[in-house]
């Protein structure tokens, strides 16, 4: 056997300290401790599931299930590192069919927290009550033989300052284990789920028998309004779920949500095959949002690339790219050409094409009206008529003047500025003024708001509606007065002035995606920038919308003022101009 003396550098870790490595690598954050008991009391066979969470996890997570419970050896053993009753030998690892596996969990909690334990077995006239503290298995006691577990963690990371600085704001914590929850409860619909913060109820989700009813539960109901769905398979793997059709897809990913036999991972192959098979089906700048379940082999997947279990490997990567690929192109191509009606957003390139052609008249001028192309011909005599042109050059009139020539496909305002013609589209020329007139308001501290005539209820889901709590003041300071009112409903009392009227249930959408953005985004500045276009874009004119001449040339002439920017601010185009050489050029008057 290999001896050292002492003036080795290199020295054996006591198990203490193993124990906290460890658990950094398991433990992140309170969310982490939620998902790994979730999964726990999954495996045990639950049919109702109840969290209950005190200061964003910190001080308190309680999980209570009605699973089949462990008996007073096995609840001893389940905190030793590596204790699980769910493998056997390393061959194990190639056929999990569980969510937990490792044994690391309790182990893991319990170096970096007090841990309290009851449970017991139906078989149980006892239960069993225990304390761990840092690791160390303290009390044993008996308790009553209540069917279940119920575990507590308190403290967590009280004895680690240096871990607990790293972590976020108690609101911004709670947020990620609403999401390890929701996640939960969209891969198991049998069970119920029951989430409370503070001692208040937040989520319950009954137990359901599809899918389908589960996303319902979890997600506003737009998303299944909005959603396609998806169900394909091929031999050892099958795909399930939906998709948000192209014309609703947004610069959001949210959600973008990927499980593999009931476990929620992140895995390239997937999210780059939903991506091909969106193709060009996506509007510029957005993105697909999906809930896809992915049921495969478990000798297909390798579950053990990562700690936290939230990465997988396939066997056959190309086969699953192709599966989900294919689901994905053929169900967009199915649901029907993609149309851009109503208040959708169309593409803002515009290819202006012109023929020149020969035309045979019957004795009529290129100016005939209605009436004097129905009337008979003065003569049978069938002509070509030539235009004689002035022998004169042109003159051109310098001019600034907006003249409003019409409307194409109620989208796109056709003028003449000056010696110019000037295309406009509707929507992202008039967004662009808007977002101008706002942007310049809030800078000058004159940003008023104005109340709605009567305030718009909506509901939310729990962390949409505690993240417009957290921000209700910065706001406010925006002439945007949302209220809470209730656990997840919030009012819309009022807008900025001159906005016109916004559809409420629309725009909370997309500004709930810009506060979650506001997360990553340190400068007030752009984030303020980020909410006052999505502001500018519900108050602009929509496209398909009917226009008349005076309004056009209105909006265009407000356009003008704030500079004729070419792009809105979410980066569209506004405009397209030809220049009399331009038209000049095309129609081959250069020279003559």
């Amino acid at each position: 056997m290999l001896k050292t003396d002492g003036g080795t550098k290199i020295r054996v870790l006591p198990d203490d300290v193993i124990g906290r490595i460890a658990a950094g690598e398991v433990v992140e954050r309170p969310a982490a401790v939620v998902k790994e008991l979730l999964e726990n009391s999954i495996d045990a066979g639950s049919r109702s599931i109840s969290i209950e969470v005190k200061d964003g996890g910190l001080s308190l997570i309680r999980v209570t299930d009605d699973g089949e419970g462990m008996s007073r050896p096995d609840a001893i053993c389940a905190f030793q590192r590596h204790a699980t009753s769910k493998m056997r030998s390393d061959m194990d690892l190639w056929s999990i069919r569980t969510m937990g596996f490792r044994g690391e969990a309790l182990a893991s909690i319990a170096a970096v927290a007090h841990v309290r334990l009851l449970t017991a077995t139906s078989a149980d006239e006892v239960g069993t009550k225990l304390e761990v503290v840092r690791g160390l298995v303290g009390s044993i006691t008996d308790a009553p033989p209540v069917h279940g577990t119920r575990i507590e963690v308190m403290g967590l990371f009280a004895q680690q300052p240096a871990r607990k600085k790293f972590l976020k704001s108690a609101p911004t914590e709670c947020t990620h284990i609403i999401r390890a929850v929701q996640q939960a409860a969209l891969a198991w619909p049998t069970i119920h789920f029951r989430f409370s913060l503070n001692a208040q109820e937040l989520l319950n989700y009954p137990t359901v028998r599809s899918e389908r009813e589960r996303i319902a539960q979890v997600y506003p109901r737009a998303f299944l309004d909005h959603g396609l769905p998806l169900n394909s398979e091929q031999p050892g793997a099958n795909l399930t779920g939906y998709i948000v059709d192209a014309v609703h897809a947004k610069p959001s990913r949210i959600p973008q949500e990927v499980f593999v036999n009931r476990r929620p991972v992140r895995n390239l192959t997937v999210s780059h095959a939903v991506g091909e098979g969106y193709g060009s089906f996506l509007p510029r700048g957005c993105h697909p949002r999906f809930v896809l379940f992915l049921e495969l082999d478990p000798e297909r997947v390798d579950v053990n690339v990562h700690p936290t279990k939230r990465e997988v490997r396939f066997s056959d990567n190309e086969c699953i790219h192709q599966l989900v690929r294919r689901a994905v192109r053929q169900r967009l191509s199915g649901a029907g050409e993609v149309q851009g009606a109503g208040d959708t957003e169309r593409s803002d390139r515009i290819s202006p094409q012109i023929a020149v052609s020969w035309t045979e008249t019957a004795g009529r001028g290129a100016t005939d009206s209605p009436e004097a192309i129905s009337s008979p011909p003065v003569s049978s005599e069938r002509q070509l008529v030539f235009v004689s042109e002035a022998a004169e050059a042109y003159v051109r009139v310098p001019s600034t003047e907006v003249v409003a020539l019409g409307q194409i496909n109620r989208t796109f305002l056709v003028t003449q500025v000056g010696g110019n013609l000037v295309v406009v589209d509707q929507h992202t020329a008039h967004e662009r003024v808007l977002f101008e007139r706002l942007y310049r308001g809030w800078t000058s501290h004159s940003l008023q708001a104005q109340p709605l005539l009567l305030p718009e209820s909506l509901d939310l889901t729990p962390d949409h509606a505690a993240l417009i709590r957290r921000h209700q003041e910065d706001l406010e300071k925006l002439g945007l007065e949302i209220e809470p009112f209730g656990v997840t409903t919030v009012l819309l009392r009022s807008t900025p002035v001159g906005l016109g009227p916004v559809d409420p249930k629309m725009f909370l959408e997309d500004l709930l995606e810009d506060l979650i953005q506001w997360e990553r985004v340190p400068a007030f500045e752009t984030r303020v920038r980020s909410v006052l276009a999505s502001l500018a874009c519900h108050g602009a004119v929509r496209a398909g919308r009917s226009m008349k001449l005076d309004e056009i040339k209105r909006l265009v002439e407000e356009w003008r003022s704030e500079g004729e920017i070419t792009t809105c601010p979410h980066g569209r185009r506004t405009s397209f101009r030809l220049s009399t050489d331009d038209l000049e050029k095309m129609f081959g008057r250069v020279g003559w």
